[in-house]
């Protein structure tokens, strides 16, 4: 067991006067308001029955009582799900259950989303009403949280990250960008997910504040690069985009020193169009089950290692594997990890822990490369994967849903290229009637988040199965033309 003073108690100690949160409309919060707040929430939350080592739910948009809610509950001990606010109430409602959740703490515009007999509202607490509290100490291989992602059987599992995963994700990656006193990141990915969360610990354990965004908005974001001092941004393809057409014929300031970005793989031409207006666009590879970055690319390397995702940050290992055997350079096959980052394993999922992970390695089920010098070439993001504006997608998913439509026999998902989002769901359906008589927009949009509905529906007398009936989706790819 190894243990330290809660990171925000600490940090709150060392420089309580330091920027902690910067929101765009320049209210600013210290790490000391930040202490205090938080403090003052896990008093709020303990008198409503939360206690240690309770699985807790929270559901919120990206607003400063989010991180005050996060700090709140480690201070207490409990264990957070932090919930996708765009999953439709089945998906959330799986899971609560799944996840053996006690309680709901939410923010007020979601509270038609879930269905719980025992809801906190997040906004319920006076954060200004200042009350003793004496957070716990943090363990490091105590589960911190539990975030859900899709699994290729169509049900989602549920990833436990401890504190340690955490603390040696942000020093692997402070080890790899550097850390400056002036650094200064910006978040606009969703909390929720393990991208925008690993931001939260590392400001508190950097010391550095975090200017938040609620969403991704293009003009606000390139003013606080431009005129805010913003250093750091982690980003998807689909925001950089954006952000190179906002910045037009202009360059960003000198002290932004890291576009990281993350979300798959970047198009070449993106990355040549960032490479041109002298954007610092460092690639990144992680996912979920290694708390946020496992491999990036560093300074030295940003221009000749152009479509690189780097080298794992200290001190992790990486292996590309084909049949049990470490292949040489030049050579694609599965990427598997190992290091103190990566997940102990999902929530009640024994069975498929045991598969996902060998001897501390983790089966990636992910593609690439190593080149002749070490270097990470991510070829593709799992085999079925559909990544959509960042956002993972997985088919089996949304074939399980549809079957449940009563029209639908068969159905099979596929994703189909897309200027704005890099892809989308499409779907290939085998019903009696034509798919424009089933109304499977409405059916979809009932039962799924919005950016899992497919966008175009087509008919099919019959699936393209092998002998053991596996759906070919090659086949229906070529179909799109792709």
């Amino acid at each position: 067991m190894t243990t330290m003073l809660n990171w925000l108690t600490k940090r709150a100690d060392l420089s309580p006067d330091h920027d902690a949160v910067v929101l765009p409309d320049d209210t600013t919060y210290s790490f000391k308001e930040l202490y205090d707040h938080s403090t003052t929430m896990a008093h709020f939350l303990q008198q409503k029955g939360i206690k240690y080592g309770d699985h807790v739910a929270v559901m919120s948009p990206n607003q400063y009582r989010f991180i005050v809610t996060i700090h709140a509950l480690n201070m207490i001990g409990a264990v957070s799900f932090l919930l996708n606010s765009r999953l439709s109430r089945s998906e959330i409602a799986f899971q609560l259950d799944d996840g053996d959740v006690s309680a709901v703490i939410l923010d007020e515009q979601y509270r038609d989303q879930v269905d719980h007999q025992n809801v906190i509202a997040i906004d319920a607490c006076d954060l200004e009403e200042s009350v003793a509290f004496q957070p716990i100490s943090i363990d490091l291989e105590t589960t911190a949280h539990v975030l859900y992602t899709s699994g290729t059987t169509g049900q989602p599992k549920g990833v436990q990250l401890t504190y340690g995963n955490h603390w040696w994700n942000a020093n692997g990656s402070a080890l790899n960008l550097g850390l400056y006193p002036h650094d200064r990141w910006l978040l606009s990915l969703p909390m929720f997910h393990v991208g925008g969360l690993s931001i939260v610990y590392r400001s508190v354990i950097y010391g550095i504040p975090i200017h938040l965004h609620d969403t991704f908005d293009v003009h606000a974001i390139h003013r606080d690069i431009m005129e805010r001092g913003v250093t750091i941004m982690s980003a998807v393809s689909v925001m950089l985009d954006q952000l190179l057409e906002r910045l037009g014929g202009e360059r960003y300031p000198e002290h932004f020193r890291c576009m990281l970005l993350g979300g798959g793989p970047a198009p070449e031409p993106l990355l040549n169009q960032a490479k041109t207006k002298e954007v610092p666009v460092y690639q990144t590879y992680g996912m979920t089950e290694t708390a946020s970055q496992f491999s990036t690319l560093d300074d030295d390397n940003a221009l000749d290692k152009l479509g690189s995702a780097g080298k794992p940050l200290f001190p992790n290992q990486l292996l590309i594997v084909h049949e049990g055997e470490s292949l040489p350079a030049n050579q694609v096959g599965e990427i598997m990890v190992k290091g103190p980052s990566v997940t102990s394993g999902y929530y009640k999922r024994e069975a498929e822990t045991a598969e996902k992970l060998e001897y501390g390695w983790l089966k990636t089920g992910d593609l690439g490369y190593l080149d002749d010098d070490g270097f990470l070439f991510v070829v593709d993001r799992r085999k079925d994967l559909i990544i959509s504006g960042g956002e993972n997608v997985y088919p089996a998913e949304i074939e399980s849903v549809l079957k449940g439509h009563p029209d639908v026999i068969d159905v099979g998902v596929v994703g189909q290229t897309d200027s704005r989002w890099g892809q989308v769901p499409v779907a290939f359906i085998v019903s009696g009637k034509p798919v424009e008589d089933l109304d499977l927009d409405a059916y979809s949009h009932a039962h799924l988040a919005k950016y899992k509905v497919p966008k175009a529906w087509y008919d099919i007398d019959e699936l393209p199965r092998n002998a053991a009936k596996k759906l070919l989706r090659h086949q229906l790819q070529a179909r799109l033309g792709e």
